[in-house]
């Protein structure tokens, strides 16, 4: 069980169900920068106690990540949410960090965080189970996935070409893309040919909630024969 902080009001700590997945790693990025008291509640995918009766009456969908909220605002009992994307948006409504109060920038954000569930997510998950998880090389859905993750690389280049973060200040929109950028070696990608997505990322691997948020973690794709993740710079 791991704290970010020791609350006065124990009462006040989330719990993060967690494993060290991409979507996992995003609320543990977020928790770190906040620096909300949170305990982590390790959920063993391989085990499938994502499949508990205990673990589905918080997220239905079986899948990690997803918290309880011991002290929402509205001072009412414990608040269970999943799916990663409602997570960073419940959180940083809750604490009024990592989204922006107008509504120009709260749009932009919003868009930025939907583009990453929808697209660089799904992808790269799936560019990353046929590339190392698959049980039989399928070269058709290899070359699928890789060559459509590359594309959503150069997006996300485009985007962030003369500027530091994705939508304005630092926000939920890059804390849910980063953590999907790491493994980007064992899904086919070459940071050297995305220059302002390189700046950006090595941008959030120094910061300190990146350091702590990563220290120790499994890497999922450092199998036996496989590719290796890519370190972050400073990891």
């Amino acid at each position: 069980m791991t704290y970010a902080a020791r609350p006065e009001d124990p009462a006040a700590i989330i719990d993060l169900h967690f494993a060290p997945t991409p979507n996992g790693l995003k609320i543990k990025l977020f928790l770190e920068e906040a620096g909300l008291a949170y305990r982590i509640v390790p959920v063993s995918l391989s085990k499938g106690e994502q499949f508990r009766p205990e673990f589905l009456a918080i997220s239905p969908n079986g899948k990690i990540p997803a918290i309880v909220d011991h002290a929402p605002a509205d001072g009412g009992a414990p608040l269970g949410v999943f799916e990663s994307g409602a997570i960073l948006l419940y959180l940083a409504e809750k604490i009024g960090r990592f989204i922006p109060a107008d509504l120009r920038g709260r749009t932009e954000v919003r868009q930025w965080l939907f583009w990453q569930m929808a697209g660089l997510g799904p992808m790269a998950g799936q560019a990353g189970f046929f590339r190392v998880y698959a049980p039989q090389a399928v070269p058709y859905a290899i070359e699928r996935y890789t060559n459509e993750l590359r594309r959503l690389y150069g997006v996300l280049n485009r985007r962030l070409e003369g500027r530091a973060y994705i939508a304005g200040e630092y926000s939920i929109a890059d804390i849910a893309c980063y953590p999907w950028i790491v493994p980007h070696a064992p899904h086919g990608q070459d940071l050297a040919a995305f220059p302002h997505l390189q700046r950006w990322f090595e941008r959030i691997a120094g910061r300190p909630a990146t350091q702590r948020t990563y220290a120790g973690v499994e890497d999922v794709y450092a199998r036996p024969g496989r590719p290796v993740a890519a370190a972050p710079a400073a990891r």
